[in-house]
């Protein structure tokens, strides 16, 4: 999910996926003379939000995090987590306990072993309140974690104990399907703790770092570079190709793609490495890659703001956007027109959620929309509709997108419709507290599951901010939560989405993708749907 803005996390696509195997066989990373085994990067959001694993969590700082260090699992190449510190995982017929077993050959970058403790005390940091940890969230399946996050338990009552050196035991509120995927992403990483344990910044410089990733961090230069380099203490140390990883900060587009024309990036990604008005071409000359990603594009209705208190009324305007004319015409960036909620590549164990869905909105839907408006203002006793307004984040691309829904509902529902743009701070204050009509939003998942993308709608959740409140779509979400059967907690989380589409307290547009730019000397490289990127088995076969 890089630079499509995870968060999420978030917690983040194939390009040159190959089986993890594909790293092996080689000679020692950097021992050849004509092709140097250093792989260069860009963070386009410039300097690390933070490169501790229980901060990291935004796009680039993940990236770095997820290369640096590695938890319980790690996702393969379809996306699904294996074990990687835990050589085995033992769960309960109830699905409420997990015992994960560690390897005996699992090192920190000191060379210290990696313990169950050092699980339990990053798990517990991220809980704490005291740190402010943005993923504090995902640890709430586990028993007591949420509680102890707001002050109503302590930090021995929440349901993570290492009973040894080599086995954790993790108890949950529920039975949670997803639970051990969710051991793959960085906030579930497991940190030194006697190099963290009482200091301020443990994770602010290179000296002292300690990971236990396939790479250990270098240097760091900060708003300008960082340098880790292969860390000869990974289980996996004899497969891992790089000598050097360079991420340089950037922040301007045009610079990136400059550099990476001249040899001084190997990839890129839009929009951060690439000028948005080169990404069509690029796309069409084949020079660009697309492929799937996570989360999407969509817009909120404020429920308690008219006309949008009429059920009908939301429906029309959903129904009058012509999602496939915005994603050509308007966004050029080979993205999916979004029909339904939950995005494609949104797998569970009874597989690809989108695939055993169904669409909710199509594109050709204009009479139907202009009936129900009629039947909405009727229903409210409205002559005129009131005026509506579209706040969006000051972009040129939302600018575009929003411009376009204005002349939609102009032209098929001959409403009177303003844009009112604000800076990114200024517009998530706004839509937080209620304070607009119709409001461009986006979703990027913390985890692949569809669960992830439906909860954000429950009546109390935090990312709902519609005012839109609703029994039955709270209730189907709470059965599914318990739901231990996979099939029907998938037919539950389908209702869900048809329930939340059928009341339309939001509407989607278009599923994300990624659009990438990379020399084809770099292959191995491995990139998921939801997380971010891999680059322990790549390798660099060319100089080119």
């Amino acid at each position: 999910m890089k630079k499509a803005g995870w968060v999420g996390m978030t917690f983040l696509l194939a390009i040159s996926l190959m089986t993890a195997g594909c790293g092996g066989g080689g000679s020692d990373a950097g021992s050849s003379d004509e092709v140097q085994q250093v792989l260069k990067l860009n963070l386009s959001n410039g300097e690390p939000t933070s490169i501790d694993p229980a901060k990291a969590f935004d796009d680039d700082s993940m990236e770095v995090v997820n290369n640096l260090f590695e938890g319980l699992t790690r996702l393969d190449k379809n996306h699904q987590p294996k074990p990687a510190v835990a050589e085995r995982i033992e769960e309960s017929e109830d699905g409420l306990t997990y015992t994960f077993h560690l390897r005996d050959n699992a090192k920190w970058s000191n060379g210290e072993p990696v313990t169950a403790e050092d699980f339990e005390y990053a798990w517990k940091r991220v809980m704490d309140p005291e740190t402010a940890s943005s993923a504090s969230h995902l640890m709430f399946f586990i028993k007591n974690a949420e509680d102890y996050n707001e002050g109503k338990a302590s930090v021995d009552e929440v349901g993570v104990e290492a009973k040894d050196d080599k086995t954790l035991v993790v108890e949950l509120e529920e039975p949670t399907p997803f639970f051990v995927q969710l051991t793959a992403y960085t906030p579930f990483a497991p940190v030194y703790k006697k190099g963290v344990e009482g200091e301020k910044n443990p994770f602010g410089a290179a000296k002292g770092y300690v990971s236990n990733g396939p790479f250990k961090i270098k240097s760091w230069k900060h708003d300008d570079k960082i340098v880790a380099e292969k860390n000869e203490h990974y289980r996996e140390a004899d497969r891992v190709q790089l000598a050097t990883i360079q991420w340089k900060m950037v922040t301007e587009a045009t610079t990136a793609y400059q550099m990476y024309q001249s040899g001084e990036l190997h990839m890129g990604e839009a929009p951060g490495e690439i000028p948005t008005d080169l990404t069509p071409r690029l796309i069409e000359n084949g020079k660009a890659q697309v492929t799937d990603s996570s989360g999407l594009e969509f817009y909120r209705f404020n429920v308690e703001e008219e006309p949008f208190t009429n059920k009908k009324i939301r429906k029309a305007f959903a129904l009058a956007i012509d999602r496939k004319a915005i994603v050509e015409q308007v966004v050029q960036g080979g993205q999916k027109p979004a029909y339904a909620f939950v995005a494609p590549g949104t797998v569970s164990r009874a597989g690809d959620f989108r695939k055993n869905g169904k669409d909710y909105v199509q594109d050709d839907q204009i009479e139907q929309a202009k009936q129900l408006l009629k039947e909405g203002m009727e229903e409210e006793g409205w002559e005129k509709l009131p005026k509506v307004t579209i706040l969006y984040n000051s972009d040129d691309k939302h600018k575009k997108v929003a411009e376009a829904i204005q002349e939609m509902w102009r032209k098929h529902l001959s409403a009177d419709v303003e844009l009112q743009s604000r800076e990114v701070k200024v517009y998530f204050d706004d839509q937080k507290s209620g304070n607009y009509v119709v409001s461009r939003s986006s979703f990027l998942p913390d985890y692949n599951d569809p669960y992830n993308y439906l909860e954000s709608f429950q009546s109390d959740h935090s990312m709902n901010r519609t005012g839109w409140r609703d029994e039955i779509y709270d209730q189907l979400l709470e059965q599914a939560r318990g739901e231990t059967e996979e099939e029907k907690r998938m037919e539950l989380l389908h209702q869900a989405e048809a329930r939340l589409l059928e009341e339309m307290p939001i509407f989607p547009l278009y599923y994300y993708n990624s659009v990438v730019i990379q020399k084809p000397g770099v292959k191995n490289i491995l990139r998921h749907i939801v997380g971010p990127n891999d680059y322990r088995f790549a390798k660099i076969t060319s100089a080119e």
